[in-house]
């Protein structure tokens, strides 16, 4: 839209969250609060964004990585009309219309915003504000109307009297507000209130009384504007988000066999026909391909399956790729840095870091690969384990095509393994092996016949 603005105001602490952690920063759907907000508006495409925190300030612009807006510091939290004041110079020269919104609303829906700020326009209003109606509007600002039925002020539940704190309509705390008109009626606004507080919302009685037009949306979905103040709030929300997620998958062709334990943040995708099953968690940007079975208690955080990957029961994969028609678990974990080929197969207990597999290679028990490369169809026994890490630094291995390493067998690294070689059973292996070469340590067996017996007798204090 031409010539719109955005305040998010994001500088309070939510006390009531009973945290070290700013209020914004809490997380929904895997995403700061604030963010869910700030990326709805800006699909708006606004000209200028200007973020005001003030509570952990540092903290909440590290978990933006953008620089397309302002941060906006409120060095003393004097309510909310003081904040959005503080953004005053970021919009000088400025002569659009603002958005303001509240990092605790995340649900918010772009194309309410967009009707939102048509209402304001279509009306040329001064300040247009989302209302929506509740059954129980305890905690929210009542939206007083006169005999028309026009917006008369808005009253705060701590300054309400018992008659108006009867009232169903209230203040979603979203606005759009000319710029010519906000930032002079916010200098007006006073604190002669109980909480002695500067409130955003005196910007309507202010252009009330300067005959200026005041318009409002009532939103549909009143959990659009439903702000988030405690943790049990934060809970519900997660679970109504989670349904709604959830719900939308399936509807693109995902099974979820049980979608009461499927957590899915928003941030993930997954391939049309692809079967989940119970208590899975596909976390950050995840990716999964399409006709992927998961069977189930996986934990997945930026990770990145092709079609047809199978992960078998309980693995945990976190930032590293796997390829078309792989087989993972069960019991199995995969860290970050690892790439599996094509029909690799990495079985129970067998854990990955930097790891890269060729296609076809199998390492399908007990094993630790870490820093090694590995080619094609080559099969790493039970037990095997790459050593990278002398107490000091970390090496690497490679590991050539074809490769068959015996079980129980440990890879001393900095370490190469050519094309074709062959590693005995219980081989450790210290320096590079040339291609198609049988690598082996020499360890006599030794037999002593009756020895059993000898020892039983010996422990119960007798000799044969």
């Amino acid at each position: 839209m031409n010539d719109i603005g955005v305040i998010v105001l994001a500088a309070g602490q939510g006390t009531r969250m009973k945290s070290d952690i700013p209020k914004v920063l809490h997380r929904l759907g895997g995403t700061p609060l604030f963010l869910h907000a700030l990326r709805a508006a800006q699909q708006l495409e606004p000209s200028r964004i200007a973020v005001i925190v003030g509570h952990g300030a540092v903290a909440v612009q590290q978990a933006y990585s953008g620089d397309d807006l302002s941060w906006v510091i409120q060095e003393k939290q004097l309510g909310t009309a003081h904040a959005v004041l503080c953004a005053k110079p970021t919009f000088l020269g400025f002569t659009g219309d603002i958005l303001i919104l509240s990092g605790d609303v995340p649900l918010i829906h772009e194309n309410t915003l967009k009707r939102l700020v048509d209402q304001h326009r279509g009306q040329q209003a001064a300040v247009t504000l989302l209302t929506a109606k509740l059954e129980d509007p305890k905690g929210y600002g009542r939206i007083v109307r006169d005999k028309k039925q026009q917006i008369a002020r808005i009253v705060e539940e701590k300054d309400a009297s018992d008659l108006q704190k009867q009232i169903r309509e209230v203040n979603a705390g979203i606005y759009v507000a000319a710029a010519p008109f906000l930032f002079p009626a916010l200098s007006r606004v006073s604190d002669q209130n109980r909480q002695r507080e500067y409130y955003l919302p005196d910007i309507v009685a202010i252009a009330l009384s300067e005959g200026q037009t005041v318009a409002n949306l009532q939103v549909d979905d009143a959990r659009e504007m439903t702000g988030i103040n405690t943790r049990e709030e934060l809970a519900r929300m997660e679970k109504s988000l989670q349904e709604e997620i959830n719900r939308k998958w399936m509807a693109q062709g995902v099974t979820l066999k049980d979608p009461t334990t499927t957590y899915i943040e928003q941030g993930a995708t997954i391939g049309k026909d692809t079967v989940i099953g119970p208590n899975t968690h596909l976390c950050g940007t995840t990716v999964i391909g399409e006709r992927c079975r998961i069977d189930g208690s996986a934990y997945l955080t930026d990770a990145q399956l092709d079609d047809e990957v199978h992960l078998r029961f309980s693995v945990v994969l976190t930032s590293c790729r796997v390829a078309n028609g792989a087989i993972i678990g069960p019991f199995a974990h995969l860290r970050p840095g690892t790439d599996l080929g094509r029909n690799v197969h990495i079985g129970n207990f067998v854990e990955a870091k930097e790891a890269r597999l060729g296609d076809g290679t199998k390492a399908n028990h007990l094993t630790y690969l870490g820093d090694v490369t590995i080619g094609r169809d080559s099969n790493i026994g039970a037990g095997t384990i790459t050593c990278n890490y002398d107490g000091f630094q970390k090496y690497k291995s490679k590991i050539g095509d074809r490769v068959q390493v015996g079980s129980d067998s440990t890879l001393v690294a900095p370490i190469t393994l050519g094309d074709d070689v062959y590693v005995a059973t219980a081989t450790t292996v210290r320096h590079d092996v040339p291609d198609g070469a049988l690598v082996f340590n020499d360890r006599q067996e030794r037999l002593r016949e009756g020895w059993t017996e000898q020892k039983r007798m010996k422990m119960k204090g007798t000799k044969k």
